[in-house]
């Protein structure tokens, strides 16, 4: 089909977005019992995730995605 291509890479970068935030930050079990008590929750969690790329980048770290320095 016309675009099918293109909406199996889109379909890919979304399933690897949804598997790393239940994966590395369990945002499965996120622990939140209010809408706003779970958008904290994430916001942390991701703001969390991008400090520590830009950590791994600015000190030259081989992989920036890895969190398991950070992971105690």
């Amino acid at each position: 089909r016309y675009g099918e291509p293109m909406l199996k890479k889109v379909r890919q970068l979304i399933e690897s977005v949804n598997d790393t935030l239940k994966g590395q930050l369990d945002l499965e079990q996120h622990g939140g019992r209010t809408f706003d008590g779970v958008a904290v929750r994430v916001a942390q969690r991701l703001l969390a995730m991008t400090a520590a790329i830009w950590h791994n980048n600015k000190t030259g770290a081989p992989v920036t995605r890895s969190l398991i320095a950070y992971d105690h």
